[in-house]
């Protein structure tokens, strides 16, 4: 009993990630369609031209940034998969920390301000794949290596 509540408390939690099993099932028509060797490379993260859109949906999931592009020799549309990453600013002063000490000598109280800084972070983020898709397949892939 308790290892199946388990089980199904695990289940619910993982229901919510987008992990490649899971995008492989919702487009399970397209996905058993391809050879091993196809597969395995969408599970490696491996997109290649000619790969359909569902083929990339599988192996990268959704796109942060989709991008359509019309022009004189017909429409584009770009799939754009970026990274983000926090980045140490070093230290900053946010204020003072008083030290109250009685000296003996004085028969007086004295205040020692100690200064107290903080850690600062900067959110960055940049391009990490851009796919450009012509009538439904993969035409250019753009990657950071």
């Amino acid at each position: 009993m308790r290892k199946s509540l388990l089980l199904l408390i695990a289940a619910v939690l993982l229901a919510g990630c987008s992990t490649f099993e899971r995008r492989a099932g919702e487009k399970s028509a397209t996905f058993s369609q391809l050879d091993e060797t196809t597969r395995q490379r969408l599970k490696d993260r491996d997109i290649s031209v000619g790969d359909t859109q569902d083929m990339v949906y599988v192996a990268l999931g959704v796109p942060d940034e989709k991008r359509d592009r019309i022009s004189e020799e017909g429409s584009e549309t770009t799939w754009i998969y970026p990274t983000s990453w926090q980045e140490d600013q070093g230290r900053t002063l946010v204020g003072y920390r008083r030290h109250v000490v009685f000296d003996p000598g004085s028969r007086r109280y004295r205040v020692y301000p100690t200064p107290v800084g903080q850690r600062v972070h900067a959110q960055r983020a940049e391009e990490r794949i851009r796919v450009t898709f012509t009538d439904g397949q993969v035409t250019t892939v753009e990657q950071v290596k």
